[in-house]
């Protein structure tokens, strides 16, 4: 070898064992979120009503962020994790009906982790988008299974998706779910992985199985919500098994992570979306999910990285679901991209106590037009009122007079934030964003019900969007529409997801978009019984029951590129209905 070649290969040799070494050091990560679990849901806050001794040895190996924040419901608290930016920049502002969906300039952490060799994994309710673009696979996912919408009407072997295809769930939805995040972790453990397992409970419907339920099912409960807060004994009961299911759950991944010995090389880190699905024990805090007071935004924070975070270590200092980001990147070593700011900061210095002089900042809790502002010491609400969250931690003084200069800055803090972020989600009462169709790099997309609008009598199966269906379909003049685009003219084979009694068959269905349309007969019948009700444990109330819909072919749709109204109406309705109508599914044609 002549000295030339020696000169060039010797330094790329050891940049290559370098990179290499550095790839098999890089710590794994682990995020569990699960939904609608207060602070107080959890044992080692003090809750003698249940018992969460996995999730709390987790805490005890690790740090505990005694004062973490996210926002009052699902989708903006999974956008703010997921990009280190307060929701209103992400264009996320609400549940359903596409205002979950986060803008298409975002980045997300799993993007990050993606570029940096890692492979990526979601195990669970996505419910920051539906179709591709802002389907998982399309934000930096590799492997997803799971559902995208934010409710989902049964918990027990569901209709769910993996990787964009519509599977069939195998036993309870946690378990499932956890399971798969196990299966997942095993296949990849020679390899820097991001495991993301955002649980979907104990969010409603209230469905547990039996040995979790028994313990609750005739429990009394010793401690209630505070008196000014209405509480649902059933709801509570339900609530708290599904907490122990979910203790249940953690311990097994891990005991996974321990039998693989990956454990002093993962990062885990376990939170919630927002604050307890109902008034129950929380701390004796004011305000529930919806909420921007401190029991609507306040979580259970624990991060265990072991040999690296000192176990049994706790801060009080302010943090929150904007701050992941920065952190878990800070952490591994690992470049964000994107070019977008982000509003969080690193929580590394905390995490490993190496801060000497760690800044005073104001946290923002914002909502449908309320915004909330915390400092280390006081809270301000969206109504102007300051609270010393230190001798009043259940928000029932007003402080404003006896601090002035607080009073003032916390308020100009908040109509800052409402003036230069909250500005930034559109004014119009709907999101008028079509739904899109035909993302070249991706195979499917799927519309369902909760995206679409229905004329005439057609009904839907219940008030709240998520996991309804479209139902009532008694006559041809009525039309279910989506605002859509196709970003790429070609074939797809579509599917209808569907329910018809045999003496109602013969109706014949139009799919059109634009100026091209496809028909078909509904000429099979699919008659199953609602499913959910025997298996609640506590009313679901807005939420609808769910069938086992079946897809029945439409046929071959040429799509060519473009904004149209997509409308399924009926041309003939021989019998008493045309169908009851829960999705389309498309999939592309090669």
């Amino acid at each position: 070898m002549n000295f030339s070649l020696r000169h060039f290969l010797f330094p790329l040799l050891i940049i290559l064992i370098t990179s290499f070494a550095q790839a098999a050091t890089r710590p794994n990560i682990v995020v569990i979120l699960t939904d609608d679990q207060g602070w107080g849901d959890l044992s080692i806050h003090g809750n003698t009503n249940l018992n969460t001794p996995n999730i709390d040895t987790l805490a005890t190996q690790g740090m505990e962020l005694e004062r973490f924040y996210v926002c009052p419901i699902c989708s903006p608290t999974r956008a703010e994790f997921m990009t280190g930016r307060y929701n209103p920049r992400t264009g996320v502002r609400s549940a359903s009906r596409g205002e979950e969906r986060m803008d298409l300039d975002e980045t997300t952490v799993f993007e990050d982790f993606k570029a940096a060799g890692y492979t990526t994994a979601a195990f669970g309710k996505w419910h920051n988008g539906m179709q591709p673009p802002y389907h998982p696979n399309a934000r930096g996912i590799d492997e997803y299974y799971g559902f995208c919408s934010g409710h989902w009407g049964s918990y027990y072997s569901p209709m769910l998706e993996h990787n964009g295809k519509l599977v069939q769930g195998k036993g309870y939805i946690t378990d499932d779910f956890t399971t798969r995040a196990m299966d997942f972790i095993e296949e990849k453990q020679d390899d820097p992985f991001f495991v993301y397992l955002p649980l979907c409970t104990p969010h409603s419907p209230m469905q547990v199985p039996e040995p979790w339920w028994n313990k609750f099912a005739d429990n009394e409960l010793p401690l209630r919500a505070r008196p000014d807060q209405q509480e649902n004994l059933q709801h509570s009961r339900a609530a708290l098994a599904m907490v122990e299911n979910i203790d249940w759950n953690v311990g097994r991944l891990m005991k996974k992570l321990d039998d693989l010995e990956l454990t002093g090389n993962t990062i885990v880190i376990y939170l919630s979306d927002n604050g307890p699905n109902g008034y129950r024990w929380n701390g004796g805090m004011k305000g529930r999910k919806g909420s921007v007071e401190e029991g609507g935004v306040r979580s259970p924070f624990f991060i265990r990285w072991p040999g690296t975070i000192q176990s049994g270590s706790k801060t009080d200092t302010i943090a929150g679901s904007i701050d992941l980001r920065a952190t878990l990147t800070d952490l591994c070593g690992i470049k964000t991209t994107g070019d977008l700011p982000m509003d969080g900061i690193s929580l590394k210095p905390l995490l490993l106590q190496s801060e000497e002089n760690w800044p005073e900042r104001l946290y923002v809790n914002h909502f449908k037009g309320k915004t909330s502002v915390r400092s280390q010491r006081f809270r301000l609400d969206f109504q102007g009122a300051l609270f010393d969250m230190l001798k009043d931690p259940g928000q029932r003084t007003d402080v404003s007079n006896k601090h002035p200069d607080v009073h003032k800055e916390l308020l100009a803090a908040q109509k800052h934030f409402d003036k230069t972020v909250a500005s930034e989600l559109p004014t119009t009462k709907t999101d008028e964003r079509p739904f899109v169709i035909g993302h070249k790099d991706f195979d499917f997309t799927q519309l369902p019900a909760r995206d679409a609008e229905a004329s005439g009598e057609i009904q839907r199966s219940n008030r709240a969007p998520n996991c309804s269906y479209f139902t009532n379909w008694v006559s041809t003049d009525d039309t279910i529409t989506w605002n859509a685009e196709v970003l790429e003219s070609g074939k797809y084979n579509v599917q209808v997801y569907y329910t018809c009694p045999e003496e109602d068959l013969g109706s014949v269905v139009e799919l059109r978009f634009g100026d091209r349309a496809i028909t078909r007969e509904v000429n099979i019948a699919n008659d199953p019984p609602i499913v959910g009700p025997k298996l609640d444990r506590s009313d679901r109330g807005s939420e609808s029951f769910v069938k086992d819909f079946k897809p029945l072919d439409l046929g071959v749709f040429d799509l060519e590129k473009g904004q149209h109204t997509l409308t399924l109406s009926a041309l003939e309705k021989p019998g008493n209905q045309v169908m009851e109508m829960r999705l389309l599914m498309f999939n592309r044609v090669n």
